[in-house]
């Protein structure tokens, strides 16, 4: 019950604390919570030494702490989460999740022991990492989670055969992505999408402004600015976040177009029209971006799962058939001829949303990926 309350806390920092973890703490006293705190944003105070102000006492003896993520044991910005609570007399620690950093884990327990206190771990332990899809990838790989999300029927599709897709999901569902946008610190379309659908790719949430993450814009050969009519990602007043990721065919008028608008082009090296996402990733990496959520269309989804670059997916399914083998399909362009050949989610997480359901989960790649070089392409 108190670690829950923790993971409560925790999600308070939504989307605010990047590149660091959101975390949750309490402080228990005879069964009852007597202080809490959490991680409010990027170079704020930590959870616990929040709590342990909010006491704004000494803790009696037999005070309980329990946190989200393991306490950090080095001296950063707001010095050692371990010193706080040895000073402070905590002989009591229960935590959620190991600190993911090699170089830090498992140490902020043996100095917590090493100083008296008990520390017990693992409490709603996939739950407190859950927490951190973001910061656990980007601390293990020093790469940016590259995440997909679809809406499909019960069949497997995202369109009806006329490319009508509005809406698969109810609103519930649709208001979960506004959620998830808001974690996320970009968010990427293909041209297509963009075309099509003119999206403005922002997080609206009831109750809070509007927020615009990073927009990537991915169009090779810059089809979204060559018939003029420019798309309201290029000229609202979110553009200045708005980055369209293109090949060097995309043409020099174009991106200069695009620059004079206030984005910015990255152009990556290409010998064709398809950007590579081991460059984009890389390239996001050294921007400090540590994690997309991709909202394409079938095509430029596919191509993450051909390109091995899938690192996280979300499916929501709505209770409709199509029954129609011209419909587009949710993901296209691998030859799985056995079972022991699919892709696979790990890790996986069940939520309902009205009639909808949302399953996602870490992707696993088999050893070896048959990819149908016939549908290798890029719009």
């Amino acid at each position: 019950m108190f670690m829950r309350r923790a993971i409560e806390l925790a999600r308070q920092g939504w989307g605010l604390t990047h590149p660091n973890p959101m975390v949750g703490a309490v402080i228990v006293e005879e069964g009852t919570i007597v202080a809490e705190g959490f991680h409010a944003q990027d170079g704020g105070q930590h959870a616990e030494r929040v709590a342990l102000a909010a006491l704004g006492r000494n803790p009696r003896k037999e005070a309980v702490m329990y946190v989200t993520l393991e306490p950090c044991s080095t001296v950063g910005r707001t010095g050692a989460c371990t010193d706080a609570i040895r000073e402070a007399g905590i002989r009591r620690v229960v935590v959620g999740a190991t600190d993911p950093d090699p170089r830090h884990r498992g140490r902020g327990f043996e100095v917590l022991r090493q100083a008296g206190a008990e520390v017990i771990t693992g409490v709603l332990e996939a739950d407190c990492a859950d927490l951190n899809l973001l910061f656990n990838h980007w601390t293990a790989q020093k790469l940016p989670l590259l995440a997909a999300k679809a809406a499909v029927t019960l069949d497997g599709r995202m369109a009806c055969r006329t490319g009508d897709s509005q809406w698969i999901t109810g609103e519930e569902a649709r208001g979960d992505v506004h959620r998830w946008r808001r974690l996320f610190p970009a968010i990427a379309v293909g041209a297509g999408t963009v075309r099509q659908d003119n999206p403005r790719l922002t997080s609206r949430l009831p109750g809070q402004a509007e927020w615009c993450p990073w927009r990537f814009v991915f169009d090779g050969q810059l089809r979204t600015v060559v018939d003029g009519n420019l798309p309201g990602l290029y000229t609202d007043e979110f553009r200045a976040r708005t980055i369209v990721v293109t090949t060097p065919h995309g043409g020099e008028g174009y991106m200069r177009k695009l620059r004079d608008l206030g984005m910015q082009v990255w152009v990556l090296p290409s010998p064709h029209q398809r950007v590579s996402f081991a460059d984009f990733r890389r390239r996001c990496a050294e921007a400090g971006i540590t994690g997309v959520y991709f909202e394409g269309g079938p095509q430029l989804v596919s191509l993450l799962a051909q390109e091995r670059a899938l690192d996280y997916f979300f499916c929501y399914s709505a209770p409709i058939l199509l029954a129609d083998d011209k419909a587009k399909p949710m993901l296209s362009g691998l030859r799985t001829e056995r079972l022991a050949q699919a892709l696979r989610l790990a890790e996986v997480r069940h939520e309902s949303f009205g009639d909808n359901l949302l399953t996602r989960g870490r992707t696993v790649f088999p050893e070896k990926l048959h990819v149908d070089e016939t549908t290798f392409s890029f719009g």
